[in-house]
C-alpha cells in the first residue's frame, strides 16, 4: 500500500511540473509577442497581406 502511495506523489509531482513547464513556455511567447513595436507589426502584415494577395492571384490561363 505505501509503495502505491509514493506512485501517485510521483505522479502528482511530475503533473505539476508540466504544468510549470507549459506556463514558462506560455509566458515566453507571449514576452516575444509583445516585444514588437507597433510599426514593425504594421509592416509584417502589410507583407502578410501582399503575400495572401499573390497567392490568391489566378496563374495566366495561356
Amino acid at each position: 500500500m505505501r509503495q502505491r502511495m509514493r506512485w501517485w506523489k510521483v505522479l502528482g509531482l511530475a503533473g505539476l511540473a508540466g504544468v510549470a513547464a507549459s506556463g514558462v513556455v506560455i509566458a515566453r511567447a507571449e514576452r516575444r509577442r509583445r516585444a514588437y513595436t507597433p510599426e514593425e507589426i504594421r509592416q509584417r502584415l502589410l507583407e502578410r497581406h501582399a503575400q495572401a494577395g499573390d497567392a490568391a492571384k489566378p496563374s495566366d490561363p495561356t
